[in-house]
């Protein structure tokens, strides 16, 4: 099979560069007004994130080599030989195959997220890499340890793909998507205006919960819908709180 700028070159590569593009907007945008925005202090962060910036980008580096690879064998191994482009769906079924896509990502992201915080050999030696995180930002949206990258993203986004029946150029557009939303509910901000905001309850201030040590058996779900937390016994409602020294606090609200 041929890969020379084909659907599935791109559905490969395209992702990654809008991981890169997306979370280094918000480094070109983090300056003093921003502030303003932050749900945690600059300070908190230099204290909290117990990894060095530099290893985080190193971790994604090798997170995304994996997915790289996953995604290249996946696509040689359904492969039409004939070299024939699938055809694209109607508009309506291409919408329908991003809800299935959505859906089946977030069911395979909550359990087996859940079951790393549930397992303490598989958190103590797995998933507590991301949790180094205390303080989330943009670029450190996919620094896991390679297991869990392999498992959570890479293998959820392999499912989506073959579940949802969607075609490689689908997939381009479907993962591009997925990859800023998981940035952004990794970027430590609550920006005014944030369309994603409009449309999914769970953003960056609902995953931040999760990372406090106060939310970290509360909101598994990523990175669209907030369903299997709440049919799970699993949600952690929040209040956003503006602090005295500017920015915000989600602050949990107490289950009854």
């Amino acid at each position: 099979m041929a890969f020379m700028m084909s659907d599935e070159l791109l559905g490969t590569f395209v992702p990654i560069v809008v991981y890169w593009l997306y979370s280094g907007l918000y480094i070109v945008l983090d300056g003093k007004a921003m502030d303003n925005y932050r749900l945690h202090t600059r300070a908190e962060e230099d204290v909290k994130n117990i990894v060095s910036k530099i290893t985080v980008v190193k971790g994604v580096l090798i997170q995304q080599a994996f997915q790289i690879a996953v995604s290249l064998s996946l696509f040689t191994i359904i492969s039409d030989d004939s070299g024939t482009v699938k055809a694209q769906p109607s508009l309506l079924v291409m919408v329908l195959q991003f809800l299935v896509a959505m859906v089946v990502m977030d069911t395979w992201q909550y359990f087996i997220h859940r079951y790393m915080h549930l397992n303490k050999f598989l958190y103590k030696h797995v998933h507590s890499k991301h949790h180094t995180l205390v303080v989330p930002y943009a670029f450190g949206a996919l620094y896991n340890h390679p297991l869990e990258g392999l498992l959570l993203d890479t293998v959820g986004g392999a499912l989506s793909f073959l579940v949802s029946g969607m075609t490689p150029r689908t997939g381009i557009f479907f993962f591009s998507f997925a990859t800023i939303k998981t940035v952004d509910d990794h970027c430590g901000l609550w920006l005014p205006g944030n369309i994603l905001h409009v449309f999914f309850s769970n953003n960056s201030a609902y995953h931040d919960v999760h990372h406090q040590l106060y939310g970290s058996k509360y909101n598994f779900s990523q990175p669209f819908f907030v369903m299997w937390d709440k049919i799970l016994g699993t949600y952690m409602p929040y209040s956003l709180e503006t602090r005295k020294e500017g920015g915000f606090e989600a602050r949990p609200i107490k289950k009854d």
